[in-house]
């Protein structure tokens, strides 16, 4: 059975049987957007507004268990992030063990400043806290050279860097007890263009991605940094987007 999930501005595309998850929107204001994708898994999207592609809505990923979550990007601003914070704390009754940028875009950490105030550690991948630094933006606290486990209740979430793509920084986000990536602005959805590449590597951004594939064959949920989410044919799109031969 084929279901069309239609959430605001976001269109959810995905084979359903009577026994899988069905996404539904949990919260809904003018800055944030919050579905429910899966038992423990939340579709975090919030707005950034660019010059050369208008209000941009950008996803992230909260990850929860044995009420304890792990969230992958900021909101873009920190009006947003408090709203998602105040949703995890007063909602879902958790507690927020980290937050990871996945990379140093506005996209990804606009609304750290808000985790920080909150007393919430934030950890980056080295080179996102470089770059932050460079860019006289909030900075992660915890920094991480290659990959990191993050406890989460009786489970937990893995952030793994595997090369350079949208920006020279892009990790990526894996939930194994539910196989849903988050794949942050290193994956696209299908038949987006190749965006903003003022950062980019587009000789390897290819090559990065047929690295994630090949770790994570069980995948059955994929988020990109904007847009729809879906499974592994985002990985199989974004490839032949940047493939150079």
């Amino acid at each position: 059975m084929l279901t069309f999930l239609v959430f605001g501005n976001l269109t959810a595309q995905t084979a359903l049987t009577p026994n899988e998850f069905k996404p539904i929107e949990v919260y809904h204001s003018n800055n944030l957007i919050i579905i429910q994708i899966a038992d423990n898994t939340f579709l975090h999207t919030s707005y950034l507004q660019t010059n050369d592609f208008g209000n941009v809505p950008c996803n992230g990923m909260m990850v929860r268990n044995s009420k304890e979550v792990v969230v992958f990007d900021t909101p873009t601003n920190n009006k947003s992030a408090d709203e998602l914070i105040n949703f995890i704390k007063e909602k879902l009754h958790c507690t927020i063990n980290a937050i990871v940028p996945t990379h140093f875009h506005d996209d990804c950490l606009g609304g750290l400043a808000a985790f920080h105030l909150n007393k919430i550690p934030s950890f980056g991948n080295k080179a996102t806290i470089q770059l932050a630094k460079k860019n006289k933006v909030e900075v992660p606290q915890n920094g991480f050279d290659d990959s990191l486990r993050l406890n989460i209740g009786n489970t937990h979430a893995v952030v793994k860097y595997f090369g350079h793509g949208h920006t020279q920084d892009n990790v990526i986000g894996y939930f194994p007890s539910e196989h849903i990536l988050f794949g942050g602005c290193l994956i696209k959805e299908l038949e987006a263009t190749k965006g903003y590449l003022g950062d980019a590597n587009v000789l390897e951004w290819s090559n990065t991605v047929m690295k994630i594939k090949q770790q994570y064959p069980n995948v059955k949920i994929v988020i990109p940094g904007h847009g729809q989410i879906g499974g592994k044919e985002l990985l199989d799109y974004t490839i032949q987007l940047f493939k150079t031969n």
